[in-house]
């Protein structure tokens, strides 16, 4: 098939499509191809997530396993199988190293196995958030070894990932999708593809820019977070109610946007992607203080709140050591089953340091193990009864789950440490809560 028919057959909904990277964002992809009468392929390394597919089961939460049993859906572990669609997107991870800079490493491994079957007509987009440069100086070059020429035989292009999970209002179908392609050609194909499954194209110069517009998003919401983390520690010193101050700021109509404070920063996107570009910059000598002074306070927030732990037990003339601490989510925020860079992970190590007993309690994470950057964490989240929390000598809130018996809490629990200012927002009272 040549490049230039790709695009009636697309509109046709005759084009196969294959996505790379079966998780938050790769599956959300997959379904919404689906339902709009299209053949898919999906493809992941993890075995176990294939099998879960197959069986019509989802393993994120906010997905219903119904939208799975689709005769259009098949799932493998073959990368071979490539060959077979007309569509190709990437949504494999792209953390940090241990030294903080960009592991292109899943990026670079699939656009290999890409190369390795690509074949004349194919439209192959990056959705990985990374940073500016990286479809044209990473990716090209590879897909380039096949011998075919992009805009001309094969198509490549960019178009940024804006999941967020749990969201009831926003999802990826009405959330307008940025798109660059390499080529005018590449462009126009990409753009076709995702007029398929979202209400909105914005179509930029160059994917470069589709590359900086994610980056960007990210960074916003990074300094932003670091801002109203760092006036909570001031406030809390002062005696003012942070929350309190952004409520009455946000009556403001214009000028100002709401961010709110918490136990640190989560998730894929926040605590890692402004890295992306911090390390970028240093090709041009440009230092973004900013985002590295964000990076700083937000990292240093679940030190602030064991030390509030600290503070608040000794008042009660209990050392932190053998303190019995019940840790309310481990999830990175509320209703969502993630737990990747979730700042939760950090105060249990933290606890654990402090050779204090720890337990968590959340309704969408059974499970607390197997985190790349805190192997030595393996938790079962247990039951949340009055019998529980009166059994420890602290509890904490990270995560502000809906679904919580906060009430429960609060009637029972004999110290509180709300990063999130539950109890206050729900007119709960427990004498001895601490705002952290």
């Amino acid at each position: 098939m040549l490049l230039k028919d790709l695009k009636s057959k697309i509109e046709n909904k005759q084009a196969k499509i294959g996505i790379i990277g079966l998780g938050y964002v790769g599956l959300p992809i997959l379904v919404a191809f689906a339902k709009k009468g299209f053949s898919v392929l999906g493809f992941d390394v993890d075995q176990n997530k294939i099998n879960q597919i197959e069986k019509g089961h989802s393993y994120i939460n906010h997905i219903d396993s119904e939208l799975l049993k689709n005769d259009l859906i098949q799932v493998t572990t073959d990368m071979t199988r490539l060959k077979e669609v007309d569509v190709i997107t990437i949504c494999v991870p792209t953390p940090l190293n241990i030294h903080r800079e960009p592991d292109l490493s899943y990026v670079i491994d699939t656009t290999y196995a890409i190369a390795h079957s690509l074949k004349i007509g194919q439209l192959i987009v990056l959705e990985s958030t990374t940073y500016p440069g990286t479809t044209e100086e990473v990716m090209l070059p590879i897909l380039s070894q096949s011998g075919l020429i992009v805009g001309q035989e094969f198509a490549l292009a960019y178009s940024p990932e804006r999941e967020d999970p749990a969201n009831e209002k926003y999802s990826l179908v009405n959330v307008p999708k940025v798109v660059g392609g390499v080529t005018p050609l590449c462009l126009e194909l990409v753009e076709t593809l995702y007029n398929q499954i979202v209400i909105k194209t914005v179509p930029v110069s160059s994917t470069q820019t589709a590359e900086a517009t994610k980056i960007l998003e990210n960074i916003y919401r990074a300094v932003n977070i670091a801002l109203v983390n760092e006036l909570k520690i001031l406030f809390l010193k002062m005696g003012i109610d942070i929350w309190e101050v952004i409520e009455a700021a946000k009556t403001k109509p214009f000028g100002f946007h709401a961010f709110y404070p918490g136990p640190g920063w989560g998730g894929h996107c926040i605590p890692i992607d402004p890295f992306y570009l911090t390390w970028k910059a240093k090709e041009y000598d440009v230092p973004l203080r900013f985002i590295e002074l964000a990076g700083e306070v937000n990292t240093l927030m679940p030190n602030h709140v064991v030390n509030q732990l600290v503070f608040s037990l000794n008042r009660h003339s209990k050392p932190l050591k053998n303190s019995r601490i019940l840790l309310l989510g481990v999830a990175y925020k509320k209703n969502v089953d993630d737990q990747r860079e979730s700042p939760s992970l950090k105060i249990i190590q933290l606890l654990k340091e402090h050779e204090a007993y720890v337990e968590y309690h959340d309704p969408y994470a059974p499970i607390c193990a197997n985190h790349r950057h805190y192997p030595e964490i393996n938790l079962k989240s247990v039951p949340l009864t009055k019998e529980t929390v009166r059994s420890y000598d602290a509890v904490i809130i990270a995560t502000d789950h809906e679904n919580v018996d906060y009430q429960l809490v609060a009637e029972n629990a004999a110290l509180i440490i709300d990063t999130r200012n539950v109890l206050a927002s729900k007119e709960l009272k427990n004498v001895n809560t601490v705002l952290a």
